[in-house]
């Protein structure tokens, strides 16, 4: 289950965009590359809701793919609703209950907000700040893209490719490089920013999902 999870999560990480300078000694970053993202984060910062396809490409070293998950997520506010092949994630800003279809079970636990916990949300905005350089590579067919290394080199992976449409200022897809070999590509199928999305999508609710074991660890 934790492993579906930072997959996931991973996917997600590299749509953070108001991206600051770095500590000083390690070089600066490319004033082109940070108007871009800068320019996704203010964009997303007037979703009200945001209702988001994507699907994730796991490939070798060579290329191979190994493995695709198609996946849905729900943000209002606070509240965020993942679903992917096998789990689901709810979140209602203070709750989060994260279900695994194999096993029929759902884990329930306090959000806390005052530690390092990752939302969408903050994926989406500046939650990864001071982590990476990052500099445009170029423009191709209304594509903008720009590359991530991460400042900690103890990171399991050693770069990042975003695609962001030059158009709209949102982002197509991201390309993560694990030092180990395996690729993750993420990309966005389809976005709605102006559906009302009622507050019970990001509840779980029992009733729907019968002979549910459920684990509260509030």
């Amino acid at each position: 289950m934790k492993k579906m999870i930072s997959t996931l999560f991973l996917s997600f990480l590299f749509m953070c965009v108001s991206l600051a300078q770095p500590p000083k000694g390690m070089g600066q970053s490319d004033p082109a590359a940070k108007k871009i993202l800068d320019g996704v984060s203010a964009k997303f910062k007037t979703f009200k809701s945001v209702q988001a396809k994507f699907n994730l490409k796991i490939e070798n070293s060579a290329g191979k793919n190994i493995g695709t998950k198609a996946g849905t997520v729900f943000m209002k506010g606070n509240k965020y609703r993942i679903s992917i092949t096998g789990q689901e994630i709810f979140c209602d800003g203070s709750n989060v209950w994260t279900y695994s279809k194999l096993d029929n079970e759902v884990v329930i636990s306090k959000l806390d907000v005052n530690n390092n916990t990752i939302t969408p949300q903050k994926l989406f905005t500046n939650f990864y700040d001071k982590d990476f350089l990052y500099k445009l590579n170029g423009e191709a067919n209304g594509m903008q893209e720009i590359e991530l290394t991460p400042i900690d080199k103890t990171k399991a992976f050693h770069k990042v490719l975003v695609s962001v449409v030059k158009s709209n200022q949102t982002i197509a897809s991201t390309k993560v490089f694990e030092k180990a070999g395996n690729r993750y590509i993420s990309s966005v199928s389809s976005m709605n920013t102006s559906s009302l999305i009622p507050d019970t999508q990001f509840v779980f609710d029992a009733k729907k999902y019968p002979g549910v074991d459920v684990v509260d660890n509030r």
